[in-house]
């Protein structure tokens, strides 16, 4: 582990590196607090800190509350070095931003212990600072797709529909769905259709550009979001549809070829209600299903349904 020792003391550092280098540690030294501090703003700085509390120009008293005020969700673990005997002292350096405290002159046994807590209590941090993110990806994302669930792309949909209208650029807004999805469950199983519905969604994602959006609306339908104009937009969902059937899904000892179907509408930075366009792409969808599937339907302005028709083609797709 990366080890910042910062002592004015030129034969203290000396030894604090010899010393701490024989435990298994990796020191980087300095005796000024304003270069620990620099050192501590650059990538990939040390995490665990051997701070001495008199230094010119910065002590390690005020470094200590500068490090504790620097941005980030994985803060150092900061050992405060002082010849001061008060325990008054003590109060003082922790409350300024220190994990520890250890007086000098120390005992080596004891200073190496320190040294251990402080690497175990970051090894922790790390550990929870992981299982945090896994949380957050598994609250964002669908367990068997691995694409964004259906809260977070609705979150996205919204967050699009917003920047389309207020910096008036095009979004095409594009409802798809596997071809005949209830006919592989019912022919080769639940297990089968899964592997095949994961497969899908990962030749979907893929395909699409790292600015595009795309998460499982529910069951086997995806909800797609594709910024561009309406000619680009069609080449991009063209380029998924051929991604799906350009080759069969192998499962076990079962071969599928599985097609998808896109209904799309395309926004011109227009305002228009959130429902009536996700009507309208599944408007197109169904248009896409009637006329033989296996295709793309884009759903023109003037095509576009009423209000009523909209509230029965979303209650529909729910």
């Amino acid at each position: 582990m990366n080890l910042l020792i910062a002592d004015d003391d030129p034969l203290f550092r000396v030894m604090l590196a010899g010393i701490t280098r024989k435990w298994g540690f990796e020191p980087t030294v300095t005796g000024d607090g304003v270069e620990a501090l620099k050192l501590l703003q650059q990538d990939f700085p040390p995490r665990l800190l051997l701070i001495d509390w008199e230094m010119p120009r910065l002590n390690g008293l005020e470094l200590c509350k500068r490090v504790r005020l620097m941005p980030g969700n994985d803060p150092p673990y900061i050992i405060l070095l002082t010849s001061r005997n008060d325990s008054s002292d003590v109060a003082i350096g922790l409350d300024a931003g220190a994990n520890d405290y250890v007086r000098k002159p120390f005992e080596p046994v004891e200073f190496k212990a320190r040294l251990q807590v402080g690497r175990r209590m970051l090894d922790l941090q790390t550990e929870a600072i992981a299982a945090r993110a896994q949380l957050v990806h598994q609250a964002k994302h669908d367990a068997l797709t691995g694409l964004p669930n259906r809260r977070a792309i609705m979150n996205a949909f919204e967050r699009e529909i917003d920047r389309a209208g207020r910096q008036q650029i095009p979004l095409a807004v594009g409802m798809c769905d596997i071809d005949h999805f209830k006919k592989i469950n019912d022919t080769h199983g639940h297990l089968v259709g899964d592997a095949v519905l994961h497969e899908v969604a990962q030749r979907i994602n893929s395909t699409l550009r790292s600015y595009d959006n795309c998460g499982r609306y529910g069951g086997e339908e995806f909800l797609i979001l594709v910024n561009s104009e309406e000619e680009e937009a069609k080449e991009v969902f063209e380029r998924l549809r051929q991604a799906v059937s350009a080759c069969p899904i192998v499962v076990g000892d079962v071969s599928c070829l599985v097609t998808i179907s896109c209904g799309v509408t395309v926004l011109g930075g227009e305002i228009r209600d959130n429902n009536t366009i996700l009507a309208a792409a599944d408007s197109a969808l169904y248009q896409a299903k009637n006329n033989g599937r296996n295709r793309i339907v884009f759903l023109q302005e003037a095509s576009l349904p009423s209000k009523s028709d909209s509230l029965d083609a979303i209650g529909h797709a729910l």
